[in-house]
């Protein structure tokens, strides 16, 4: 039998690692620094470890309730790095971070060893586009302490693209992000530590992204708080017809409804904007509940 209803009972509106806390009450955005020369939409900008703080900085000033940072590329097509040179990326501009940023700061990475080093650095989540699927990353979760995303991915960031196929892609969605969490609760993981990320774009056609975002709200029965990153990617592309520097109008709609609809957490490249997004968002739906309330 799985966890998941001792997971909805222990719910509460927040994230939790070791003795810290990031509180769900409304959406939060968490911002993007890819340490890459590869990413689909700002590699090479942040490559350099200084580039890569100021950037953290910046998006710290404008908002974001965390910092998401990223060594290896995840981008359709993308060619793997080896663990050393992700190492080298990422762990010393964690480790600085982590010493001077008030807010806190999660590493985009699927290897365990990453994990440790990224942990052991100060990192306090571990943001899997595997969703802990490599052997020992389960262990390495376990050990730090640390909040997780588990990501659903259909393939490998290399072939996730090659037509991909489902049946019914929320339910083989849910499936897998309930089996995935089921995992870690049995294994020891809080069910507070925890948050699901359907992966949109990953492994995914326009049509599944869309059948996705429009029944997001479904994945919330799972009992976990919801991460969505749509920021900037080939679905807003392909909906408005502009590249990816063009995407900050569509990535906007795109968070706003992801909030409307149950997400806890933005990941955004855009964060001052989609801060405010989120903000009018919340605002609106807090006015709406309250005029509810006072007709019961």
């Amino acid at each position: 039998m799985t966890q998941v209803k001792e997971a909805v009972d222990a719910y509460a509106p927040e994230l939790a690692w070791g003795t810290g806390r990031l509180v769900l009450d409304r959406p939060r955005v968490m911002g993007i620094v890819n340490v890459t020369p590869d990413s689909f939409s700002d590699g090479g900008r942040y490559l350099e470890p200084q580039a890569a703080l100021d950037q953290a900085f910046r998006l710290a000033e404008e908002g974001a309730a965390i910092i998401d940072v990223g060594g290896e590329s995840t981008r359709p097509g993308a060619a793997g790095v080896d663990a050393d040179e992700e190492m080298r990326r990422v762990v010393p501009v964690i480790e600085r971070l982590a010493a001077d940023l008030q807010v806190p700061v999660s590493v985009d990475t699927s290897r365990p060893e990453i994990m440790r080093a990224a942990t052991a650095a100060g990192a306090v989540m571990v943001n899997d586009v595997r969703a802990l699927g490599l052997p020992g990353a389960l262990e390495a979760v376990l050990e730090a302490d640390c909040a997780l995303c588990l990501m659903h991915m259909q393939g490998t960031p290399a072939t996730m693209q090659d037509n991909p196929h489902y049946g019914n892609v929320v339910e083989e969605v849910c499936d897998f992000l309930e089996a995935r969490a089921d995992a870690c609760v049995d294994a020891g993981v809080p069910p507070d530590h925890i948050v699901l990320d359907p992966g949109f774009g990953f492994g995914k056609t326009r049509e599944h992204n869309l059948v996705l975002l429009r029944q997001l709200g479904g994945l919330l029965d799972l009992g976990y708080p919801l991460l969505v990153g749509l920021s900037r990617k080939s679905i807003i592309g392909s909906v408005t017809r502009v590249d990816t520097d063009g995407r900050l109008a569509g990535s906007l709609a795109a968070a706003t409804l992801a909030g409307w609809l149950g997400a806890s957490i933005i990941r955004a490249h855009d964060v001052h904007a989609t801060v405010q997004a989120l903000a009018v968002m919340h605002a609106t739906r807090r006015e709406e509940k309250e005029e509810e309330g006072s007709h019961v």
